[in-house]
């Protein structure tokens, strides 16, 4: 029987969570799941999911690597599902985001779908991220300029055996995941958005916003192509 596991890293999110689950529950089955692995929040996050009080919703805090890297890497570490989505604490998905994806999910390996930018108020910034970004498929366009936003993305279980453990050297784990089955696996882009993609000013990466310093840039993408060729190679 498929089962689902929404993957949820989260960090003194007490603004959103809750819209962000409220939004997520009623698309999963009983069966389903959603983990969340905590990083050691400081404010009320922690408690408004508890009040939420969801059986499906299993809450870890996460006592290894610190960070968004190593927060998701403990939630998919935990997943029990054979279809994987990873979610952030701060968007809202659209109502038929699940029923899509699966019914993509049974013939590709990796799902990455666009998504509507707005900000904390719903106000649309941007109609379409892959718009934005000019977003589409291949290894190299993506290592140049990463469309692999982990809150789109929906994949098989069966990758982890590939892209776990994140290597220590890279800049974001769904840039990651993207290369990595850009060549190992099938990937498909949908270009219709299944999400709001909440821009705030305190999101814990700053993809779709102002970018890094060109030597930031170079940087992480020769780390990244560095970590890709090692693993391949593994």
């Amino acid at each position: 029987m498929d089962k689902i596991s929404v993957c949820i890293a989260t960090y003194n999110g007490e603004k959103y969570i809750k819209k962000q689950l409220l939004s997520i529950l009623p698309q999963l089955s009983e069966n389903d799941e959603v983990i969340i692995s905590d990083d050691n929040s400081t404010d009320s996050t922690l408690l408004i999911i508890s009040q939420i009080n969801d059986s499906r919703i299993s809450v870890s805090v996460n006592k290894e690597r610190s960070g968004p890297i190593g927060n998701f890497e403990q939630a998919l570490k935990r997943a029990t599902g054979n279809y994987i989505y990873l979610s952030d604490q701060d968007d809202i998905w659209e109502a038929d985001k699940v029923k899509i994806t699966q019914s993509l999910l049974k013939d590709h390996d990796l799902i990455l779908s666009d998504c509507r930018v707005v900000n904390e108020n719903n106000l649309v910034l941007h109609e379409s991220f892959f718009n934005l970004r000019g977003s589409r498929k291949g290894f190299w366009h993506n290592l140049y300029k990463n469309s692999y936003v982990g809150c789109c993305m929906a994949f098989r279980k069966e990758i982890l055996t590939y892209v776990l453990p994140f290597p220590r050297h890279i800049h974001m784990h769904d840039w990651w995941i993207g290369l990595l089955v850009e060549v190992k696996g099938k990937v498909y882009f949908y270009s219709s958005p299944l999400i709001k993609y909440v821009r705030h000013g305190n999101n814990a990466s700053p993809t779709g916003e102002k970018g890094y310093g060109l030597t930031k840039q170079v940087s992480n993408r020769f780390f990244m192509l560095l970590n890709v060729v090692k693993r391949l190679r593994m």
